[in-house]
């Protein structure tokens, strides 16, 4: 007699008919049940076009997977594992996934088992259908793709990735979660035709997760070392030149979900286990520079490399490293991450906000050479013929001003015929290379009055300007014996020079230790700005016109203007109100035009109404010399009010004051005033006090610059200022100076593209350089503390093209501004323009994340520039790199700058 299923059965009985009915009925049903499970069994083998490990792993671990039943249809079920609507990223897919785990519970389930073979049998139907339509245009269908339980499979593929829990579950549970979770991603239509290869590995490791989870000991590991070592070998197949994937496609080897594998691992394992070796790491620093090879195209929405939220993770945990080169290049296909992770929803957020414009972080970039009427001298926003042309008039000079493209050039400025490497300095100040700087239009315009001549293959500058023929140390020492209280390098350090021709007495003020910022035109005299930067002289392209200069208000000790041809006089004094913005109270305006000495009829009319014009202003003309000797000019020196007594007491309000609403430091494109405004009286305001001598104000924080401010970096401003200094002395002695292989002594122009407090500058202050400190328009206005601090520098926008010649400086420093441009530039412009402006064997160092600094270390390789060192630690990257004489032969012409 039939006992049950598990009833024991009398061994002496053997002859019994029951016991062989017994025997008989537990077999067929044993049978039934095993070929039902078999049947109705979640996962399908994806179709191979070749033996796969992945099918052996399958086929061997078959007996030990338990069933998985997904019921998109059914929401009424309560799903085992639920996702929190707090743990879904706010840029995500939102989205319930209804998950439930059928078990042998006996005949009960038979019926739930024959509707689920059903399904799975059409969707494996559909799945064979889609892949032979697939390969019918030489393509490989990813078949994870049907493998997507109870409808989340092609008919859902316009939605984004679902992503698990960051749950801490026990070994069990997580492996079961995991594993459904890996076979329930949609990839959508478009797949990429390589995907089936690494969907087939995670698939078969995805069971043998599972399996390993319900049925190994703890301490198992979750993937193999076998596994890795795959994936590792397999990088370049999987990934080769030039693929694109679908933005949406949820990727094989996602970092976040990668990250949650690891760190269950760690939970499941016994200490010391670790998913993936050290080996595996260092491989990946290794190969940092065959992560984006050439010629791949990725999606605009990319993640990096090393992408923040999950570098910030590996911080966390001793256990966690960086993905694999395969991980690496797949996951920078999407911006969606497979993983609802509270942790990253801030990182991710900020990722996205930081989207740059330029989608071409690891691709094959095509250069060509510019072609302009400009040629080698090409300043894209002051050769820009067609908007000149468009001009409605020129009387004041808007020919000369700025005029960006709206597009901004890609291409690079050609070399002139013959370049060479700069003389260095202190010789460059009195000899340059004829080839670097072709242009004898001035030597034969001002040929008598000793700027320059032609010896040989050199351009030599015996005198240095009009006013002092004889040389400007003369020059310079005759200003200091007519205005004792001016104190060349200790009351006046930072000065502007206006109309400085070759700049020589900018270059001469070195030696009295004060920096002169040099402005003059591109105009008729043919590069003289040019002259002076391959001379080794601050410099900078500008005119005097309708528009402000891109200085703050009040920040240089004494502007200079030596015979510079400025008409001060005109239009109500417009321009010398300009000057009277940028002058310190008691700075002092040096004037050595010829209206100062000679008798001529021209010259005594605008003497008289300079003097009216400045009296108006209540400027104190505090001498006028006499002829000097030598040189036989004479300067007048004006200076500018330190109170508002003057103001108040003047019978004509001529010029008038500036409206309280005017910002005298606005200077970016804002248009002249014909208005002064108020002398700072408040003690604790900017402009009330003289700075410090030089060079103790380069060290003590400004008088005006209160602790109840906020810097820039969070803390109190005076101790933000004090410990930007400290941090750029100690960058620049210990890695700057040491670990770039640079030769400091031929390093003279100088940059800081983003320079904050300008502490770089300060750091260098012992080196035979100047630097030219950018503040960005878009960045904390600090200028002034960099003037104050008796430094210089200029307002720019990184999106146009800065105002000076090619080939200008020999050293860029950019310490995180690549990364803010590219949220609103053109990135490929903004390198374009920084090989215009660096000489060939310049140093370009930057600092910035490390996606930022892998792309722009692809764009400088792709100009041929030398990687001199590329470093990255804790989501940060450090990139050394010097330009060579590289040029490309495909050229473009740029119709706008065709005259």
């Amino acid at each position: 007699m039939a006992l049950g299923r598990y009833n024991r059965v009398d061994n002496n009985n053997n002859k019994s008919s029951s016991f062989c009915s017994t025997v008989t009925i537990v077999i067929f049903m044993g049978l039934c049940l095993v070929g039902i499970w078999m049947i109705t069994s979640s996962w399908v083998v994806p179709v191979q076009n070749g033996d796969d490990p992945a099918e052996e792993k399958k086929n061997q671990l078959k007996d030990q997977v338990e069933t998985v039943i997904v019921d998109s249809n059914d929401r009424d079920n309560k799903p085992q594992f639920e996702d929190k609507p707090n743990d879904l990223r706010k840029d995500g897919p939102e989205k319930n996934l209804d998950v439930s785990l059928a078990k042998d519970k006996g005949k009960a389930n038979l019926a739930a088992e024959e509707n689920q073979e059903k399904t799975e049998e059409a969707k494996w139907d559909k799945s064979e259908k889609d892949n032979q339509q697939f390969n019918s245009v030489g393509g490989e269908k990813n078949v994870y793709n049907s493998e997507n339980l109870g409808g989340q499979g092609s008919e859902n593929n316009n939605e984004k990735p679902h992503s698990i829990k960051d749950d801490k579950k026990s070994g069990s549970d997580y492996a079961e979660k995991k594993g459904d979770e890996s076979t329930s991603r949609t990839y959508g239509d478009k797949v990429d035709k390589n995907d089936d290869k690494v969907s087939d590995k995670r698939s078969a490791d995805q069971v043998k997760k599972k399996s390993s989870h319900e049925d190994s000991p703890k301490g198992d590991k979750v993937f193999d070392k076998s596994f890795v070592d795959q994936v590792k070998k397999s990088s370049n197949e999987v990934f080769p030149k030039g693929d694109k994937v679908d933005k949406n496609n949820d990727n094989g080897f996602d970092k976040s979900s990668d990250s949650q594998v690891k760190k269950s691992s760690n939970e499941d394992a016994p200490k010391g286990d670790k998913v993936f070796d050290k080996s595996f790491d260092d491989q990946v620093k290794k190969r940092s520079n065959e992560v984006f090879p050439k010629g791949d195209k990725v999606d605009k929405n990319n993640d990096n490399v090393f992408d923040k939220s999950s570098d910030s993770q590996v911080k966390k945990s001793s256990n966690e490293v960086f993905p694999s080169v395969a991980q690496s290049e797949l996951l920078n296909e999407t911006m969606i991450q497979n993983g609802s992770f509270t942790t990253q929803a801030a990182e991710s957020n900020k990722e996205k906000n930081a989207e740059s414009s330029s989608n071409s972080s690891s691709k094959d970039y095509s250069w060509k050479l510019c072609n302009s009427t400009a040629g080698p001298d090409f300043i894209p926003c002051l050769d820009n013929c067609e908007a000149v042309r468009n001009l409605p008039t020129n009387i004041h000079y808007e020919h000369r001003e700025r005029h960006c493209p709206e597009v901004p050039p890609t291409c690079l400025v050609p070399l002139p015929e013959g370049y060479k490497f700069p003389i260095e300095w202190p010789k460059s100040r009195d000899k340059i290379w004829y080839k670097n700087v072709p242009h004898s239009k001035l030597v034969e315009f001002k040929g008598g009055q000793n700027w320059l001549k032609i010896t040989g293959d050199y351009l030599t500058f015996p005198g240095g300007g009009t006013q002092f023929r004889r040389g400007a140390l003369h020059y310079i020492d005759f200003i200091q014996k007519a205005v004792p209280d001016i104190a060349w390098g200790k009351r006046s350090r930072v000065i502007l020079d206006v109309g400085c021709g070759v700049a020589s007495f900018g270059g001469y003020l070195f030696e009295r230790n004060v920096l002169a910022m040099s402005l003059a035109p591109k105009d008729e005299h043919e590069a003289q700005v040019q002259f002076a930067l391959e001379r080794g002289i601050p410099a900078v392209s500008a005119v005097m016109g309708t528009k402000r200069l891109p200085y703050p208000g009040t920040v240089f000790d004494i502007i200079h203007c030596a015979r510079c041809r400025v008409p001060w006089h005109i239009e109500g004094g417009k321009l010398l109100l300009e000057l009277n913005r940028l002058l310190r109270p008691g700075g002092f305006f040096l004037w050595s035009a010829t209206p100062v000495y000679q008798l001529k009829a021209q010259d005594v009319e605008i003497w008289k109404a300079m003097i009216e014009q400045t009296k108006a202003m209540c400027w104190e003309l505090v001498n006028k010399t006499s002829k000097e000797p030598i040189n036989k000019v004479a300067i007048a020196t004006f200076r500018k009010p330190t109170s508002n007594e003057c103001y108040e007491q003047r019978s004509q309000q001529e010029p008038p004051l500036c409206p309280e609403s005017d910002d005298p430091n606005a200077a970016w494109n804002v248009p002249l005033q014909t208005c002064m405004h108020k002398v700072p009286l408040d003690p604790s305001e900017r402009g009330s006090k003289w700075p410090e001598e030089w060079p103790a104000r380069l060290e003590k924080s400004p008088y005006w610059l209160l602790s109840s401010q906020v810097g820039v970096y969070g803390k109190a401003a005076p101790e933000d200022l004090a410990a930007d200094n400290e941090h750029w002395k100690q960058v620049v002695t210990k890695s700057y100076m040491q670990g770039m292989g640079i030769n400091w002594s031929s390093v003279r122009n100088v940059m800081d593209m983003k320079a904050v407090y300008g502490g770089f500058a300060a750091a260098l202050k012992d080196m035979n350089l100047w630097v030219m400190n950018v503040i960005p328009v878009d960045s904390p206005d600090t200028l002034p503390i960099i003037y104050e601090r008796g430094l210089f520098g200029i307002y720019h926008d990184w999106c146009e093209s800065f105002s000076t010649y090619p080939r200008s400086y020999d050293l860029l420093h950019a310490d995180h501004i690549f990364s803010r441009v590219k949220k609103r530039c053109n990135f490929v412009a903004v390198v374009a323009e920084v090989d215009r402006i660096l000489r060939p064997g310049g140093k370009l160092i930057a600092r910035d994340d490390v996606e930022t600094i892998t792309e722009l270390e692809n764009m400088v390789r792709s100009m041929h520039w030398e990687v001199r060192l590329s470093y990255s630690k804790d989501k940060e990257g450090l990139l050394c790199v010097q330009k060579s004489m590289w040029r490309p032969t495909e050229v473009e012409t740029l119709t706008y700058a065709i005259a």
